[in-house]
C-alpha cells in the first residue's frame, strides 16, 4: 500500500556506530516505498566524520549532512570540557540547515549525533519522533521522549525507564529488508564449506570482541572444534593479524575475516552464533530465527548490552553468558552440546513463533511516520 503525500522532507540523526545507523536506513528504506514514486520525498542525514556513516557514505543511499560533535566521556577528562563549545557549534550549523532544507520530521535512531539535531527540531518547532535500540534508553531517549510525537522501542523494558508522557510504542527493532535475503550456496561455495555439517557463526561487532576470540582460541587449542563442525569467524579488525597467527591453516574448518558486508548470507548459513548483545545484532538473530549464545559486553552504557540478553533469554530465545565466565568455560564445547541439544530445538521454534506473531518493526514505524506526516499534511507544501 502506497501513501501519497505531494512532498516530505525528512531528517534521519543517528549515527556513530551501526547500532544507530542502520535502523535509520532500514527506516528510511521503508518509508520511501510506502511514500511511492509520486511523493517528491527529500531524506537527509546526519552525521560526523568520526562515525560509521562517514566511512560508509557511499553505501547509505542518502545524502550525508555532517556536523562536529561529540559525546561525553564517561571517565573525567578534560576533553569534555570542550563539549559545551563544540556544541553550540553544531547548533549554529543545524540552525543553518534547518532554515535551508525546512524538514517536515526528525526520526532520531540515537546517539550521541541526534542530540544537537533533536534540539534544534525542539527550538524550530520541527515534530519528531524517536527509535530506541536497546532495553534501557540512552540519555538523548530519556531526555527527548515526552516531547516527540512517537517512540518506538525495540524493547518492552525500556518503556519504565521513560517518562509516562512519552507516547511509547513497543515494536521490536527494524532491520534492512534484504537480510532475509542471504544466500547459503554462495557462502559455501566462497569459503570451500561443507553444507552437511553445523556452521558455527562467530560476531563481536565490527570491532570485534576481544574476550570472546580468546575464548574460542582457547577452546580450538582444547580441540573442542570437532569435524562435526565448521567456523565463521569475525575477529574485528584489530584482532584479525593476531587470531590469523594463531590459527594458522591447520583448521581447515575455520574461516577468519576482520569484517563482514554479506551479514544476510551469513545468517542464512549458520546454524547457531556466538555474538554481543548488542540490540542490531539480536534483532537480526531474531529475523532470521538464528539461535545464540549470548555474551553481553559489561562495559556498554546503561549495562544495556546485559538487559538486551536478559530479555531474549527470558523469552526463551537465547542462551546468556556472563563474559566473566568465559576463562572458566570451553565455549565451543558448549556451542556443540547446544546444537545436538532438545534446547536447541526449543530456542528456535521460539524464535519462529517470535517472528510470526509480530509485524517486521520496520514496517510499524514507517507506517507510524507517514501517518505523521499525513497528520500535518497541511503544513507540507
Amino acid at each position: 500500500m502506497k501513501h501519497t503525500i505531494a512532498t516530505a522532507r525528512i531528517i534521519f540523526a543517528g549515527g556513530g556506530t551501526g547500532g544507530h545507523l542502520y535502523p535509520a536506513i532500514a527506516i528510511a528504506n521503508r518509508v520511501r516505498e510506502l511514500l511511492g514514486s509520486t511523493a517528491n520525498s527529500d531524506f537527509l542525514f546526519i552525521g560526523t566524520k568520526r562515525g560509521i556513516e562517514y566511512r560508509n557514505r557511499e553505501q547509505i543511499g542518502y545524502p550525508l549532512h555532517l556536523i562536529n560533535v561529540r559525546g561525553l566521556v564517561r571517565a573525567f577528562t578534560l576533553k569534555n570540557l570542550l563539549v559545551p563549545f563544540v556544541l553550540l557549534g553544531s547548533l549554529i550549523n543545524l540552525s543553518s540547515l534547518f532554515s535551508s532544507f525546512a524538514p517536515h520530521l526528525i526520526v532520531g535512531t540515537g546517539g550521541y549525533v541526534s542530540y544537537p539535531v533533536l534540539k534544534m527540531a525542539q527550538w524550530k518547532r520541527i515534530p519528531y519522533v524517536l527509535q530506541e535500540q536497546n532495553s534501557f534508553p540512552g540519555i538523548t531517549t530519556r531526555q527527548f521522549a515526552s516531547g516527540a510525537e512517537k517512540v518506538f522501542l525495540g524493547f518492552a523494558g525500556a518503556k519504565v525507564h521513560l517518562n509516562n508522557d512519552a507516547d511509547a510504542l513497543i515494536t521490536g527493532n527494524p532491520v534492512r529488508a534484504d537480510i532475509l535475503n542471504g544466500d547459503k550456496a554462495r557462502v559455501v561455495s566462497q569459503y570451500k564449506l561443507d553444507p552437511d555439517k553445523k556452521i558455527i557463526l562467530i560476531l563481536g561487532g565490527s570491532q570485534g570482541a576481544h574476550a570472546i576470540n580468546e575464548a574460542i582460541l582457547k577452546s580450538i587449542e582444547h580441540g573442542s572444534l570437532s569435524d562435526n563442525c565448521q567456523l565463521i569467524w569475525q575477529t574485528g579488525k584489530r584482532d584479525y593479524n593476531s587470531v590469523s597467527e594463531k590459527i594458522g591453516s591447520k583448521h581447515k574448518h575455520i574461516v577468519l575475516f576482520p569484517f563482514a558486508d554479506n551479514m544476510a548470507d551469513l545468517y542464512a548459513t549458520a546454524d547457531i552464533a556466538v555474538a554481543r548483545a548488542g540490540a542490531l545484532t539480536i534483532a537480526e538473530l531474531e529475523a532470521t530465527t538464528t539461535p545464540s549464545i549470548l555474551i553481553p559486553y559489561p562495559q556498554a552504557a546503561g549495562d544495556h548490552q546485559r538487559k538486551n540478553a536478559h530479555e531474549l533469554k527470558a523469552l526463551g530465545g537465547a542462551v546468556e553468558i556472563d563474559q566473566d565466565e568465559l576463562p572458566s568455560k570451553d565455549i565451543i564445547k558448549e556451542v556443540c552440546e547446544l546444537l545436538s541439544s532438545e534446547k536447541y530445538s526449543e530456542i528456535k521454534d521460539t524464535l519462529a513463533k517470535l517472528t510470526e506473531q509480530r509485524e517486521p518493526a520496520v514496517d510499524v514505524i514507517a507506517t507510524e511516520i507517514v501517518s505523521i506526516l499525513n497528520c500535518n499534511r497541511e503544513g507540507l507544501h
